[in-house]
């Protein structure tokens, strides 16, 4: 059985222009570089808006098949990846529609700069999953348990259909304001979904 669905608006820390930087192929930025970005920071005000949901379910692992309660799914490295977990959480992210409005305006008029706010909202985003991870990890320490790492859909053998499954779960077009398409491709770009083990207490 699954549990309740959360849904939240965080808020996020300052972007890290470093990690910006790395997700745009940047290994260090000169004088240029980090005059477009400040230009960029300058004009994602309101372009940003994190909302996220989640939902604990159970892990029962059947060697290569998972039950996850709202599915089941096989995936070896999934399996392996949940092998010390009888929970885990899924989750659906998303910085929201306004960064891929500024993507697409400066696609053709300046590709650096889509580039900086493609790595912007990547930034944001993986920021964003990060903060209920860390939240989630001290949650299972107080347990005694510990938290895995993210594991998306499409990922090695994890089959990208099962997005199905977690948006009939957790109804992220609702609460979020996150859609799939038929092509199983979320839209705001800027999005994640992922499941996060978390171990057994005797592990």
């Amino acid at each position: 059985m699954t549990g309740a669905v959360t849904a939240r608006r965080p808020l996020l820390p300052s972007v890290d222009r470093r990690q910006v930087l790395r997700y745009a192929g940047v290994r260090e930025g000169d004088a240029m570089t980090e005059a477009l970005l400040d230009a960029c920071l300058a004009e994602l005000d309101g372009a940003i808006s994190p909302r996220i949901c989640f939902a604990e379910v159970p892990v029962v692992r059947e060697g290569d098949l998972l039950d996850l309660g709202f599915a089941r799914v096989g995936s070896a490295a999934l399996s392996a990846h949940l092998a010390a977990c009888d929970r885990a959480v899924v989750l659906a992210a998303t910085v929201g529609v306004g960064i891929d409005r500024l993507i697409a305006r400066y696609g053709a008029l300046s590709p650096a700069r889509a580039l900086l706010f493609q790595a912007i909202g990547t930034e944001r985003v993986e920021t964003l999953c990060d903060l209920l991870c860390n939240e989630l990890a001290a949650a299972a320490r107080s347990e005694g348990c510990l938290l895995t790492s993210r594991f998306s859909p499409g990922y090695r053998d994890l089959p990208l259909t099962l997005q199905r499954e977690i948006f009939t779960l957790l109804e992220p077009s609702r609460r979020i304001g996150l859609s799939l398409n038929a092509s199983l491709l979320m839209s705001p770009s800027k999005s994640v979904t992922a499941i996060v083990g978390i171990t057994k207490n005797d592990h």
